[in-house]
């Protein structure tokens, strides 16, 4: 099982990143501000455009530290990371099976029935600790529904399409969950490029988290973030990442974004307006979402496969490595995280 090493998150716009021996430093205008030795990490998340020094970059390639540079607004940019490591033969199955039309529908439709149920779960969580709603029951009725769909579906398309239509009945009752500062948090849907509304930002913000947490474990398991089975390839799109991330989302993603809302450990203080309709996370709304991300991550679960306690900041490894074994054929099937 791989440990949970720390993540170096820099969200001063204005840092910049070098190194000192075997250290790495942050600085803002010339003046040093945070160490820490590069052994105590396992990635870096830069928001800002000041960069990395080329030694920095070096030594964390040396030491198979991600370095992923993402705007100020939470926007991928880019990745550098060090030689490619893993199992050449994985790889390969992994290629081959991308291109088998049955293989990547049948994947599609596990990570997209997933996505599906997982939401149902927390729109059901919610019912049984606060109490019936009409609206929301039948949004958990039109899932299951879409789920069936799903699993039945003869094309990837068709299964992209119940997924749009599952998430547009899912988020119209979004805004139901909250319990707290509803005036505040008003939210009509899912928007982004840029969100319209601070709930679309904070979303948009931990789904990029969760994606390039995904992108380590995949890489790190031997398997290429970048051809997946659902998601259309693209140059510099983590398509697998992406395909990944899909069962993921809710439970680590949106219960995140509800819990800190509704426990008003985020107030709309830390949002701006940005042009005419966009809305952005201030610096301290960043800080507060990441310290919520990485004490999240701490706790710990029973895995419904494994069916012993992992970290829940594990599993994206645990279901990287899930599939690797069904792609290797160790398994017979690939089992898909689910949430009761």
């Amino acid at each position: 099982m791989r440990i949970l090493l720390n993540t170096l998150y820099v969200t001063t716009p204005e840092a910049y990143l070098s190194k000192d021996g075997l250290n790495v430093v942050v600085s803002v205008k010339q003046n040093e501000i945070f160490r820490i030795p590069i052994h105590n990490i396992e990635q870096i998340i830069t928001f800002g455009y000041m960069g990395a020094s080329p030694g920095l970059m070096k030594l964390c390639a040396d030491n198979n530290v991600s370095l992923t540079f993402l705007s100020p607004q939470g926007r991928y940019i880019s990745r550098s990371q060090g030689p490619t490591r893993g199992n050449v033969l994985l790889r390969k199955a992994q290629y081959k099976n991308s291109d088998e039309p049955n293989y990547a529908l049948h994947l599609s439709k596990l990570f997209i029935g997933g996505k599906i149920q997982n939401c149902r779960n927390i729109l059901r969580r919610f019912i049984r600790d606060n109490g019936d709603d009409e609206a929301i029951e039948r949004v958990c009725e039109e899932l299951l529904r879409c789920k069936r769909r799903v699993l039945n579906a003869e094309s990837i398309d068709s299964v992209r399409g119940i997924e749009g239509e599952a998430a547009t009945a899912y988020f119209g009752v979004f805004s139901r969950l909250l319990l707290n500062q509803k005036e505040d948090f008003v939210f009509e849907g899912r928007n982004r490029r840029p969100p319209k509304d601070a709930i679309n930002a904070m979303l948009s913000f931990v789904y990029t988290l969760i994606c390039n947490d995904m992108t380590s474990a995949l890489e790190t398991v031997g398997l290429d973030p970048y051809v997946g089975f659902m998601h259309t390839l693209r140059p510099g799109r983590a398509s697998l990442s992406l395909d990944m991330m899909e069962e993921l989302r809710a439970y680590l993603g949106d219960r995140l974004v509800l819990s800190l809302i509704n426990r008003k450990q985020i107030t709309i203080k830390d949002f701006i307006k940005q042009g005419d309709e966009g809305i952005v996370m201030t610096d301290s709304g960043r800080k507060i979402i990441l310290s919520a991300w990485q004490n999240r991550k701490k706790e710990q679960i029973i895995h419904p496969y494994l069916n012993e306690k992992v970290s829940i900041g594990l599993l994206p490894y645990v279901q990287a490595m899930l599939l690797a074994r069904f792609i290797r054929k160790d398994i017979d099937d690939y089992p898909v995280f689910l949430i009761k």
